[in-house]
């Protein structure tokens, strides 16, 4: 992985010095399949069943700029997979942090408990994993301080945003752009576009 982080510290991709701690500690061969694990370290997404993938290094680390995920933050991890990009958050927020994923596939979800709990997330109450629809948000943990999806959707839900703190920063793929809102403190968004990505469809 270090050789990726050098190219993507080069190319300006990597910037923020936590962040390339947590990609530098969170180990990604931890968080595919055992016959993938010799691809972990390539800059490719892999499948990891279920008609879903672990994604791509690059943007994973291109969308976590965007998102500014920060020490003792509160965030909700939409469509969060194997759990490697759960467990760079919960690296990132540290102890006082609180990370909400919510994957609703049932092996997924339990395998990336597993997954994550091997750096004690789940354990230390870092981290909690919903096996549920995220469509709807998680309510009774809202506001967020920031809100990542891995999945693309047609429109964002009024949920979402809804249930993002102002100055929180929502992050998610909308068709083949990657979309970032700011919520500002009267409920107005800036927005921004990134486009010519592919993600996995949001279910």
């Amino acid at each position: 992985m270090q050789h990726l982080l050098t190219q993507f510290k080069e190319r300006g991709i990597l910037k923020t010095p936590r962040i390339v701690e947590a990609f530098t500690h969170i180990d990604r061969a931890r968080f595919v399949p055992t016959d993938k694990k010799l691809e972990a370290y390539q800059n490719y997404p892999l499948a990891i069943g279920h008609g879903q993938t672990i994604s791509q290094p690059e943007t994973v680390a291109f969308m976590l700029e965007l998102l500014q995920p920060d020490i003792d933050q509160t965030i909700l991890d939409i469509g969060s997979g194997s759990g490697w990009q759960t467990a760079l958050l919960a690296y990132i927020v540290g102890p006082y942090g609180k990370i909400y994923g919510m994957e609703i596939v049932d092996e997924l979800a339990a395998a990336s408990t597993d997954y994550i709990n091997t750096y004690n997330y789940i354990t230390d109450g870092r981290v909690i994993v919903f096996n549920k629809n995220a469509m709807h948000g998680l309510p009774s943990y809202a506001p967020f301080n920031r809100i990542i999806a891995a999945a693309t959707v047609e429109h964002i839900p009024e949920a979402w945003t809804t249930q993002l703190a102002p100055g929180g920063r929502l992050v998610v793929p909308v068709g083949e752009s990657i979309v970032l809102l700011i919520k500002h403190a009267d409920n107005k968004y800036e927005h921004h576009e990134y486009p010519g990505f592919l993600f996995v469809p949001f279910i």
